[in-house]
């Protein structure tokens, strides 16, 4: 097994944008909820991947440029706005199976930075989903920093992987039918306050 999910945030992983040679200037980055995704994969059966994605991921990031390892970073969403590529299986995940309706905010809290080579980091943090908390690990990589030329304030972007256990969660129906590794992929945009 890899490391553990999300997204949330998804999502976050921002810290990583302060390890680039043109760093973003400290401060606190807000997430753009209109261009802060999640994606999740899981096998059906062995017969084939079934995808699903959050839409309007909510957070921000406190950069440090001088000592990123300082850095953090807290995203949310509501568990109801996970969507799946079938109207059938977003009830299911609605359901007594899954999260009964509700599953309440799913969010990520950073408990650790460490900075890599290049764009590269590790963020460590504690993900809550199904009302219990687990650690996770995020690999993150910045995609880009500079200034976001429609609004003209600094930003920055980043892509942050990692795989959780549903059954870590309480979600752990159908395994192992339906795999119990959740593969998580978060792209998320931020803007400086």
């Amino acid at each position: 097994m890899k490391r553990t999910m999300i997204a949330a945030a998804f999502a976050a992983a921002l810290p990583v944008a302060v390890l680039a040679q043109d760093a973003p200037e400290s401060g606190t980055y807000v997430f753009d909820s209109d261009h802060a995704q999640a994606l999740f994969s899981w096998s059906h059966m062995g017969f084939s991947t079934s995808y699903g994605m959050v839409n309007g991921i909510e957070g921000q990031v406190v950069l440090d440029a001088e000592n990123p390892e300082n850095s953090t970073v807290e995203a949310r969403f509501p568990a109801v706005s996970m969507q799946t590529v079938s109207p059938g299986l977003d009830e299911h995940l609605k359901s007594e199976d899954f999260f009964n309706g509700d599953g309440g905010e799913v969010t990520f809290v950073s408990t650790g930075v460490e900075p890599g080579e290049g764009n590269l980091a590790r963020v460590s943090g504690d993900l809550t989903l199904n009302g219990q908390t687990q650690p996770v690990v995020l690999d993150v990589v910045l995609n880009h920093s500079g200034e976001n030329p429609m609004a003209q304030k600094p930003a920055v972007g980043f892509t942050g992987t990692t795989v959780i256990k549903r059954s870590d969660f309480g979600l752990g129906a159908f395994v192992p039918a339906v795999s119990d590794e959740v593969q998580v992929t978060l792209n998320i945009e931020a803007m400086k306050e």
